[in-house]
């Protein structure tokens, strides 16, 4: 996998969506279909709508019924995003599934995929802190607090961009292993959720 191309397709997902800029906006996803590409592509486009979501969820003025339409839009994203993580870590699965860990190798306690669904993010931080940056109306206190953040996102992502790298190489050659565990998650489950669970009954 090459990062950077990885990052560049991140970007490509944030900026298409900023030229629509619409929560509800039908994904035209540029990649073939079943190619990961194309996976990293919505996975970052569902991250950026989510984004926004969180955004909107915030505003002073909200009302009650858009409290709750956001609530279950984030829930729903969330869960999307979620099962995108583990179709990509499917794809590492069966890439590395004829390595032979070796005898002392060390079990990473994150997986491929979770460590580049945080690259997405970084993506989309550093993509809206560079437009706080370049606001007119900003203190030269502010400026130079907004710059060094973005600074330091830069500084994130090349390390992580790193991380990953080396994270990949090692289990390409059994020094490190991973385990996917799928997720377990009880709040949006009918009968796991008691809330949920009495709601049925």
């Amino acid at each position: 996998m090459n990062l950077t191309q990885t990052f560049e397709i991140f970007q490509k997902a944030i900026a298409d969506y900023h030229q629509i800029d619409d929560l509800e906006a039908v994904i035209k996803n540029p990649y073939e279909q079943s190619s990961l590409n194309n996976l990293l592509y919505l996975k970052c486009w569902i991250d950026t709508v989510q984004w926004h979501c969180e955004d909107e969820v915030r505003h002073p003025a909200i009302d009650a019924e858009s409290v709750r339409y956001f609530k279950n839009k984030i829930d729903q994203l969330n869960q999307t995003r979620t099962n995108l993580v583990e179709q990509l870590d499917d794809y590492f699965l069966e890439k590395y599934k004829d390595v032979s860990p070796q005898e002392n190798a060390r079990l990473n306690t994150e997986s491929p995929a979770w460590a580049i669904d945080r690259l997405s993010i970084l993506a989309l931080k550093i993509y809206h802190m560079q437009i706080e940056v370049e606001r007119m109306d900003l203190s030269s206190e502010q400026f130079l607090s907004y710059q060094q953040k973005l600074e330091l996102l830069q500084t994130q992502k090349l390390d992580l961009m790193q991380s990953i790298e080396s994270l990949l190489l090692e289990l390409e050659q059994g020094r490190t292993q991973f385990k996917v565990y799928r997720q377990v998650k009880m709040y949006n489950d009918q009968d796991l959720n008691p809330v949920l669970r009495a709601n049925k009954q």
